[in-house]
């Protein structure tokens, strides 16, 4: 009797959910620690006396470094395993965290909450975590798991946004960034069950995968690569301007005190369900049109948000619609390299993708307050949102995503032809 309850038990802890549930609670604190520092931009500013230019660098830099870092990260996850990456990154976020709490000017507070933790979330978030979710998952799951992760990870935001706005006003600036810096070090150590597909000899049947210089080149010169990567600049251009000054932009609108803080809440409530929800359709569409289609309803959310007059009930529903398109670009976008290029150096190829993202987050966050200090305004940074929202779009509804094999074996007569 106890041979056949077995496999049930088995089953219930079963390696792919384990990597499921660590993969999105190391996002859940990485993701969710990031979107609160829109709500250290004014406490800084008056605080401190710090200009708003400054911490918004800070905030914008932190970006950028995680853009060029995550392709090392990836690699780095790629052969080593996503332990030792994940408790570095962690552990590096946090004394970033820390140096951010008690920094006395600008530079400190660029060294902290910019270089430090912009190194510490490339080793903590989807270039590290959604290849280890991706690998133990079939092909016909895996935009569905990679989806998954991404949900639960938004929790972090509905969580941590109210928690830091509580004890940021009961305690103060440093208080705060201290429970964050807290929390990310009780993650470091999930990057173990994020490897547990070594220990228990899953396995992704794939053709044996061509050296990581081999493959890179080939994405390089692939045309739907090259048009991926430009589009995702636009996802991190719209949601750090929006993730950073939204809070602000309420406070000039005349709107409720804390209604800015409940916005960014609101966005990771309904980007659960809306990166579950992108993460199920690229398991049944095509994953570049679910992208185009995605980044049409953004831009037509963010138009109608800026020209409507503000209201409670219009910040509620463009936080809810932002929500359901915020991060689920993510598995669509790591999806598609995965279908195109294969598993072995997905860690790698997303992280160079991932750059462009960051980049369009580094000029999200700094272009907001370098355009709200010279103008008064930030009507500039509201129309641009829209305009590339809709260049993206027509990006990536020409994609063309049919494999491509790169296999260290000539013989692989499975390969598809490339879609170059």
């Amino acid at each position: 009797m106890s041979s056949t309850h077995r496999p049930r038990f088995a089953f219930a802890f079963h390696p792919t959910f384990l990597v499921i549930l660590a993969g999105a609670l190391i996002l859940s604190a990485a993701m969710g620690i990031r979107q609160t520092f829109g709500l250290f931009i004014g406490p800084f500013s008056f605080d401190r006396g710090l200009p708003v230019t400054l911490i918004a660098f800070a905030i914008a830099l932190h970006n950028l470094v995680w853009g060029f870092a995550q392709p090392f990260a990836g690699a780095a996850a790629d052969r080593y395993g996503s332990a030792p990456v994940v408790a570095f990154g962690a552990t590096t976020f946090a004394a970033g965290l820390g140096l951010a709490a008690v920094a006395p000017g600008g530079a400190t507070l660029i060294v902290g909450m910019g270089l430090l933790v912009g190194i510490g979330v490339s080793c903590t978030t989807f270039g590290v975590v959604l290849p280890a979710v991706g690998r133990v998952a079939t092909a016909k799951q895996r935009s569905m798991a990679m989806g998954l992760v991404s949900a639960g990870g938004s929790a972090g935001q509905v969580l941590m946004v109210p928690l830091v706005q509580s004890v940021r006003l009961g305690a103060g600036i440093a208080t705060s960034l201290f429970v964050l810096a807290f929390v990310m070090l009780l993650v470091a150590p999930l990057g173990i069950v994020l490897d547990r597909r070594a220990r228990t000899g899953a396995t992704v049947h794939e053709a044996p995968a061509a050296p990581l210089r081999q493959v890179l080149m080939q994405a390089v010169r692939h045309r739907g690569y090259r048009l991926l990567t430009l589009g995702f600049f636009t996802c991190g251009f719209q949601l750090a301007f929006i993730a950073t000054h939204l809070p602000e932009y309420l406070t000039l609108c005349h709107m409720p005190l804390g209604l800015g803080a409940t916005a960014l809440a609101l966005i990771g409530l309904f980007n659960m369900a809306g990166s579950w929800a992108c993460g199920w359709l690229g398991g049944r569409f095509r994953q570049h049109h679910v992208l185009g289609w995605l980044y049409l309803i953004r831009s037509a959310t963010i138009a109608t948000f800026f020209l409507l007059p503000k209201t409670t009930i219009s910040v509620v529903v463009f936080a809810a619609v932002m929500g359901l398109t915020w991060l689920g670009t993510v598995p669509l976008t790591s999806g598609l390299v995965a279908k195109v290029f294969g598993m072995r150096h997905l860690g790698s190829l997303f992280g160079v993708c991932f750059l462009s993202h960051q980049i369009g987050s580094f000029l999200g966050a700094w272009l907001g307050g370098l355009v709200f200090d010279l103008t008064g305004s930030y009507s500039l940074l509201w129309d641009a949102t829209v305009v590339v929202g809709l260049i993206a779009a027509m990006l990536h509804f020409p994609i063309d995503d049919r494999a491509v094999i790169a296999s260290a074996s000539a013989s692989a007569s499975d390969a598809e032809p490339a879609g170059a």
